[in-house]
């Protein structure tokens, strides 16, 4: 699990604030779709310029779901970094993520790399950002088994509203 993520050009992360909605969809096990729900959110000013706070909602096999994530970018290094917090996925601790903004096939975007799990078994947890257009967010979770092989885990597709 010793990936490195490329610090590149700086992703604007102020492009991302507003109002969004979409579907999410979770998957368990590879090509099997375990969930698909509507979710909203929004995002919004952080604490200064180069962060911004998530908030949303959805629905997990038909249970409601509430989330929190807060994503920084230095504008000198292009070095991001996320934590993230949710009633499913990481309902017992907070997922602290780093990486690196633009370039690396993420368009208008980023990706951070975070780890979970005892200290003999880690798994690892990739999150990419990315915007294609002003109007479309892509947020998509890959599981990184200790063993080094990776799964899609979730995909949530939001349009600004």
């Amino acid at each position: 699990m010793e990936q490195q993520l490329t610090k590149t050009e700086t992703f604007p992360i102020s492009s991302l604030i507003g109002t969004w909605e979409g579907t999410s969809k979770v998957w368990f096990e590879p090509d099997v779709v375990a969930d698909e729900s509507p979710c909203k959110g929004t995002i919004r000013q952080g604490v200064n310029n180069n962060s911004v706070i998530h908030e949303y909602e959805g629905a997990m096999q038909g249970k409601p779901l509430k989330g929190l994530a807060i994503y920084t970018v230095n504008p000198k290094t292009g070095e991001c970094q996320a934590a993230w917090i949710d009633g499913f996925h990481m309902s017992a601790g907070i997922l602290f993520s780093e990486g690196g903004s633009g370039g690396g096939g993420i368009k208008g975007g980023f990706k951070a790399l975070g780890s979970f799990g005892s200290p003999g078994e880690k798994w690892g947890w990739r999150t990419e950002i990315e915007m294609p257009d002003q109007n479309k967010l892509i947020i998509t979770a890959y599981l990184i088994m200790p063993q080094g092989e990776e799964q899609k885990i979730t995909e949530t597709i939001l349009n600004r509203i």
